[in-house]
């Protein structure tokens, strides 16, 4: 079976402070990019293998989803294996750029594994260990548009009126990753850097605002430059960074002025940055595709 996984925007995320448990606080307005995804691919095998496309991916334990193949086991009490499985990733989504790329690869293989396993979870269940594995992971099992709250695990939908409409959107990420866990470090003590506006973007869809951006600006000023050169751009209704970085998306009111607009950011920043254009909003899914 195949599973697209797709990718991710934080329209806002707001730290509330620290919990006992020692993680963050937060809410968040979450979308998923259904054109912009990874593709994993599971078969049944006379042993387990786990490859990548990508240069530089580990493709060991410390993988996400070789990770999430192995706690599902443990939970579903199949931890034997069985059911032997040949894993390949197909990546296009970049690492190290707040698009929730390794959240979403592991949530996909939960839903394979749920597949070769009869759904031995329930429901509950496989949103628990979905947490387990990381913030954003249960995400990709909920809808298209959800609110996030606690450390990620508290999911609400967000449809019918109250979901953003589908809007053009341009992704800007520089060759450089950045740390989750550095950005969080710092997200309640971080300063406000000169001349940026961290101000929350009021649209009638959303409101378009990052408690992160002060903790990476602060150590990557070229985000913070990358923002505010979008925010100055004609055709640009709004500039945030997603999650905790590096890239900075931009949403547009045409879909055409991606293409041109990724095109003069690169003459204008920094040659080597990725772009993608297309849509986010109320559309897409993680979901099998054959």
């Amino acid at each position: 079976m195949t599973i697209d996984a797709p990718a991710k925007l934080n329209l806002s995320l707001r730290i509330l402070g620290r919990r006992d448990d020692g993680f963050h606080e937060l809410e968040s307005l979450m979308v998923r990019l259904p054109r912009l995804a990874d593709r994993l691919t599971v078969e049944a095998a006379g042993e387990d293998e786990f490859r990548c496309d990508a240069e530089g991916v580990p493709v060991d334990a410390t993988n996400l989803v070789v990770r999430a193949r192995d706690r599902y086991r443990e939970e579903a009490g199949v931890a034997d294996g069985s059911v032997r499985l040949s894993i390949g990733l197909e990546k296009r989504i970049p690492h190290g750029a707040g698009l929730g790329g390794g959240s979403s690869d592991a949530a996909a293989m939960l839903l394979a594994m749920q597949h070769f396993h009869d759904d031995a979870l329930s429901r509950e269940e496989l949103l628990e260990l979905a947490a387990g594995l990381g913030s954003d992971v249960p995400f990709f099992l909920g809808d298209p548009v959800m609110r996030v709250r606690g450390r990620g695990e508290i999911l609400e939908a967000v449809d019918g009126a109250d979901a953003p409409p589908s809007r053009p959107v341009l992704l800007l990420k520089p060759s450089f990753g950045v740390s989750t866990p550095d950005a969080y470090r710092h997200c309640l003590d971080a300063r406000e850097l000169p001349g940026v506006d961290y101000r929350p973007q009021e649209f009638g869809w959303a409101t378009l605002v990052n408690d992160l951006e002060r903790p990476v600006f602060q150590k990557h000023l070229f985000l913070a430059e990358v923002k505010e050169w979008l925010r100055r751009q004609p055709g640009v209704e709004g500039a945030l960074m997603s999650g905790s970085g590096s890239t900075v998306f931009a949403v547009l009111d045409s879909a055409e002025r991606g293409e041109s607009l990724a095109a003069e950011a690169r003459k204008a920043l920094d040659p080597t940055l990725w772009s993608w254009w297309g849509a986010c909003g109320a559309c897409g899914a993680s979901e099998p595709v054959s």
